[in-house]
């Protein structure tokens, strides 16, 4: 039998858009099995100057629940790099806004644990109006910001 192969990717998916699943979708295109890790809430904070406005169970649950991907995972505390380790991915995909891992240093820092993935970035946003969780957030601010109940 086979090997199945691998994909993984990872990402805050704070407010769900077109983009994430395009993303979601050209990595499963990859391999037979797509696992995505979800950054952790104070990962995220720490990264972005701000808390997720969806918690984090909540973000891996939704995530999950999209047809491209069989797993998601919250990603760890300690070490970004502890799930990758785990999961011995065949490919790794990083979204186009990726900030926490260049291609070059990702596959330096796993060929230190002899892990040898194909490394891919796409590298085109999704065209839709609402392409990121922050342009979302910019336009309820500016739709319902004023707003009293």
């Amino acid at each position: 039998m086979e090997k199945k192969k691998i994909v993984v990717t990872a990402g805050t998916f704070d407010l769900l858009h077109p983009g994430h699943y395009e993303t979601l979708k050209f990595a499963k295109s990859l391999g037979d099995e797509l696992i995505v890790i979800i950054a952790r809430d104070e990962t995220v904070k720490k990264i972005k100057g701000r808390k997720p406005v969806i918690p984090e169970e909540q973000r891996r649950i939704m995530v999950e629940a999209l047809k491209p991907v069989d797993k998601a995972i919250l990603g760890s505390l300690k070490d970004k790099l502890e799930p990758i380790l785990k999961i011995k991915p065949d490919i790794i995909v990083l979204g186009p806004d990726q900030t926490t891992f260049d291609v070059g240093e990702l596959k330096r820092e796993l060929a230190k644990h002899n892990l040898f993935p194909e490394v891919i970035k796409v590298k085109e946003y999704t065209k839709c109006p609402f392409h990121s969780s922050f342009d979302i957030v910019k336009e309820i601010v500016r739709r319902f910001g004023g707003c009293k109940k």
